[in-house]
């Protein structure tokens, strides 16, 4: 089993990540996602299960809180914000504490009118702020950071593509499934904590120890 990372060591490992610059992606092609985080007894990361819908491309699917950038959006960041409260009125912009940009990630699914791309944004929460879900949710849990870091826990599926069957990494939990651009970020936020713990082991390790 993997141990428990603490949400400030978590927070602090995000801090470090480089500066992002935007994918040559126009901003109404772009989507915005929140990667919110509470301390559970260790780092916990919320995720939604969309609802089942037809004309939704990730219909049922997990996934992190956020949508596509509209018009209207002052930023990418301002569009993750804007979606978290619609989506499972989570006010970020009060109850949240930034934590910095992660990696600009592109979508596997064909182009035309789903966005390109999607701009993930790490915030820190307290406590276990109540979440109201609207239509578009069916359902938002937590996941312990850990769960992922333990890799005996990352397995894969088959996802058929224009009737071509691929081999995808995920994990389950609890038999929700998460993959793709979801998982790539959650991969981006894995490399962040073990390089944390690496760090951490390090310097209290001493020579010849």
């Amino acid at each position: 089993m993997a141990p428990r990372v603490g949400l400030d060591s978590l927070a602090a490992a995000v801090s470090r990540l480089p500066a992002r610059a935007d994918e040559d992606v126009p901003a109404i092609r772009k989507a915005a996602v929140a990667v919110v985080l509470r301390d559970g007894g260790g780092a916990e990361l919320l995720f939604i299960r969309r609802a089942e819908h037809p004309r939704d491309p990730w219909s049922g699917q997990m996934g992190l809180p956020g949508g596509r950038i509209d018009p209207g959006d002052a930023s990418p960041l301002a569009a993750a914000l804007r979606e978290t409260r619609e989506e499972i009125d989570l006010d970020l912009a009060a109850l949240g504490r930034p934590l910095g940009r992660l990696s600009e990630v592109r979508t596997h699914l064909p182009l035309g009118s789903v966005p390109h791309s999607v701009v993930p944004f790490a915030f820190a929460i307290d406590g276990n702020p109540r979440l109201k879900l609207n239509q578009e949710i069916q359902e938002a849990l937590w996941v312990p950071l850990s769960f992922f870091l333990d890799r005996g826990n990352r397995s894969a599926f088959t996802w058929v593509r224009k009737g071509l069957p691929l081999p995808m990494p995920c994990y389950t939990f609890e038999g929700r499934t998460i993959w793709g651009l979801t998982l790539r970020i959650v991969d981006e936020l894995l490399e962040a904590a073990e390089d944390q713990e690496a760090r951490r082991s390090t310097r209290f390790t001493r020579p010849g120890a």
